[in-house]
């Protein structure tokens, strides 16, 4: 007997609703973070779960192979499946990517990538740091040459070591100490480039400086189980594949859609704490609000700092003041800052520490003159994504020292383009170094105020 048309139709409705609702529990499992996915669907950590038409067997996958090929897409992966070599460049970085083994030689500027088809050599030019398009940055990077292809030519020198895990080449000068600049085109590109890898690899740092490595040794060594390579002392060291350069995403920031992983910046802070070991996850653990006021030394000063403090205080917060000093020990002033549950300063590096704090505290930028965009842009609009809140405090011309210095009526105060459009190193030298602030204390404190009643509305302080 045929079925009913209509059973039919609610036995069709009742196996899609039991499909999606099998779909749904799937999906849920398989997009934890614990599961690392290739574009194909496959998962490193467990073989079984296959998310593809295309099955592969795991026995036939090189895990090195596999966590390489993560890095690059389209026509790069298209080209290193083919040769084994493969170089992506953007505005930002240039990366290139060897799943074959390698030797890097010279003082870690020559890496030498042999190919068995004896195909003709090619060489490419690569400077491992993230910041291409400035020529003031890329002036202190060395070069490292790649060079691809034929192996009869130019024979590098034998290995004097052997490693059995990836090399991750970059540099350790550009910008570096400036922590902004540390954290944009080191540390966060670092992150992107090597968290998959899960500790597998080794760090070959080209231009390397001793304070730096020491400086970040923390995040150095929770993304590589091995200690990092100074190549400094000519030893020639032979890899099964590299990564050349580090890939960036912006401004304090990662694409989640475009990192091996789908790391967010929220992964990327949890990394952070667990490096740091900061005990802090949320404001709502602190019994009073302790605000944190940075201290500048040379430019962009509080020429008032004194009397800042004192309206801080008597609003009810706890303040730490910390000067340049302070910050230089990572380890401790990362402990510092996330212990506080605002911060407070003006335009500068020193704000890029807002990474430490608390999910949910507050800071508040100080806004100097004709600064508006590259604070909204480099400090205020990164906030978010690490799940912070954010307020501007922008001063009038009169809290600028430069109002005296100019006078109310100079295009100065009255018209800053006119400057700007001499070019940035114009624009530096007025604003950015030649600019010191005497705060409207009353002004600033309807801030502070706000952003008091912004942290009490979720925070119980005085429970």
């Amino acid at each position: 007997m045929k079925e009913p048309r209509r059973l039919r139709l609610v036995n069709c409705a009742a196996l899609a609703i039991c499909s999606m609702l099998i779909f749904l529990v799937y999906a849920t499992l398989f997009q934890s973070h614990d599961t690392v996915f290739d574009s194909w669907g496959y998962s490193l950590q467990n073989p079984s779960c296959n998310l593809s038409s295309e099955r592969i067997n795991i026995d036939a996958v090189d895990p090195q192979e596999f966590l390489l090929r993560r890095l690059v897409r389209g026509d790069d992966r298209v080209e290193l499946d083919s040769n084994g070599f493969s170089c992506h460049t953007d505005i930002y970085s240039k990366v290139c990517v060897e799943n074959k083994p390698v030797r890097i030689y010279n003082k870690g500027l020559t890496v030498y990538v042999p190919n068995d088809d004896h195909q003709p050599r090619v060489k490419r030019i690569v400077k491992p740091y993230a910041r291409q398009q400035d020529e003031t940055a890329m002036r202190v990077v060395s070069p490292v040459e790649v060079l691809h292809g034929n192996n009869t030519i130019d024979q590098p020198p034998a290995c004097n070591f052997t490693h059995d895990v990836t090399a991750v080449v970059f540099s350790s000068r550009g910008f570096a100490g400036n922590v902004y600049h540390e954290f944009n085109e080191i540390v966060i590109p670092l992150f992107i480039t090597t968290r998959h890898f899960r500790s597998r690899v080794k760090f070959v740092i080209t231009d390397y400086q001793h304070w730096w490595v020491q400086k970040y040794n923390r995040v150095l060594s929770h993304l590589s189980a091995y200690d990092v390579i100074n190549p400094d002392d000519g030893s020639v060291h032979c890899f099964p594949g590299a990564v050349i350069g580090l890939k960036f995403h912006g401004q304090l920031a990662l694409n989640i859609t475009d990192i091996p992983g789908g790391y967010s910046m929220f992964d990327f802070r949890q990394f952070l704490k667990e490096s740091y070991n900061l005990k802090t996850n949320h404001v709502s653990e602190f019994r009073k609000p302790v605000l944190m006021l940075i201290s500048r030394r040379n430019t962009r000063r509080f020429l008032n700092e004194d009397e800042l403090v004192e309206m801080m205080e008597g609003l009810g917060f706890e303040v730490t003041r910390v000067e340049p000093e302070r910050m230089s020990n990572l380890d401790e002033f990362a402990e510092l800052v996330n212990s506080c549950s605002v911060m407070v300063g003006a335009h500068g590096a020193g704000l890029t520490n807002e990474i430490f704090l608390p999910n949910g505290a507050l800071m508040v930028q100080v806004v100097p003159l004709a600064c508006d965009w590259v604070a909204t842009n480099l400090y205020g609009a990164p906030g978010k994504p690490m799940g912070l809140q954010y307020l501007e405090y922008k001063i009038e011309p009169e809290e600028s020292s430069l109002f005296e210095k100019y006078g109310k009526d100079h295009p100065v105060i009255t018209d800053p383009e006119s400057v700007t459009s001499k070019g940035y190193f114009a624009y530096r030298t007025v604003y950015v170094e030649g600019q010191d602030l005497k705060i409207n204390v009353q002004r600033l404190k309807k801030t502070l105020v706000e952003a008091k009643q912004i942290l009490e509305t979720s925070i119980p302080f005085n429970r």
